[in-house]
């Protein structure tokens, strides 16, 4: 569900790559060529723009765009260049720095892309910082966030569709034990919430749901400024409703005292080839309002630019 709109004709990667060459020569840089590029191509044709850029130039067009770029537009357009897995490694990476701590990001990393593509974000953040992102999270974190995230970010779960009932029914009568006795630490929980597939879980929280008359969340509401119970939270609306997830990042960046262009360009960058027409879709349910318009009102300039022609908009 792409939201990018790919020309019919797509010029070729050496083509494309004499263009922005010329967006970053002259008497300042032409934003608007890059964005006409880059926001129109999809990640193997960005991809291929790299290498033909390496190949031509002898130079890597993420440095060339770090150097001609600044502030969110340059983060925005970054971030979209890069491969999706060096992309979330950097994510990762970021969210575990003191200045930049967001444990959230992590679990949205964690519990939204597949098990091949966790596997892939590991790979690149070795490659990429020389050390093991497991290792990383482990070190900046403690506790029962800890716990949490460790086997979140390690996990390799079934992808498949097949459920098994019995464990539904018996899994969801453990976690209403654990939650009604606010044991929300219980390795038994975690290792439900970490090992389990997505589909295996959706039928453990309808069995939850139906057995018990709450949705799991809601029971997990007790106290809604415990950063740990948030996380909770957050993992199983990653794992079952991703796009109710996003769209409620979005409308946090937007809705801020100032925006939280940080998080709009993560969600942004990341989901636009995904999901992004179902978080439109979610964001419009919830909030009444457009996200293209909500996005246009809160943002300006280059950066705006840039998200309003990644998620496809109409006429904001």
């Amino acid at each position: 569900m792409a939201t990018i709109k790919v020309p019919d004709h797509v010029p070729s990667p050496a083509e494309d790559c004499e263009q922005l060459r010329k967006a970053f020569q002259g008497w300042g840089t032409n934003e608007d060529l890059i964005i006409s590029i880059l926001a129109h191509r999809n990640a193997a044709q960005r991809s291929l723009i790299r290498k033909t850029y390496a190949d031509l130039y002898g130079e890597d067009l993420l440095k060339e765009l770090d150097k001609e770029l600044s502030s969110d537009f340059e983060r925005i357009v970054l971030l979209w260049t890069l491969e999706p897995a060096d992309r979330d490694a950097f994510m990762v990476y970021e969210a575990t720095r003191i200045l930049t701590r967001n444990n959230l990001a992590i679990v949205e990393i964690a519990c939204t892309r597949t098990s091949i593509q966790l596997y892939k974000v590991r790979q690149a953040y070795h490659a990429r910082y020389k050390r093991s992102l497991e290792g990383d999270v482990a070190y900046h974190t403690s506790g029962d966030i800890r716990k949490l995230l460790f086997p979140l970010i390690s996990s390799l779960r079934y992808e498949g569709d097949e459920v098994n009932q019995t464990w539904a029914k018996s899994e969801a009568k453990i976690l209403h034990e654990k939650i009604a006795s606010k044991e929300y630490n219980h390795e038994e929980l975690i290792r439900i919430l970490t090992t389990r597939s997505k589909a295996q879980l959706l039928a453990t929280f309808n069995h939850y749901n139906n057995e018990y008359g709450n949705a799991i969340n809601k029971d997990l509401k007790a106290d809604p400024k415990d950063e740990y119970l948030k996380l909770l939270r957050t993992t199983i609306k990653s794992l079952t409703f991703p796009e109710r997830h996003f769209a409620k990042i979005l409308r946090l960046a937007i809705n801020k005292l100032g925006t939280d262009e940080w998080a709009l360009a993560r969600v942004v960058a990341s989901r636009a080839e995904i999901d992004m027409e179902r978080i439109k879709e979610e964001y419009y349910r919830r909030n009444s309002i457009p996200l293209d318009r909500a996005i246009a009102k809160d943002t300006s300039g280059d950066f705006e630019r840039m998200v309003l022609e990644l998620i496809g908009h109409g006429d904001a």
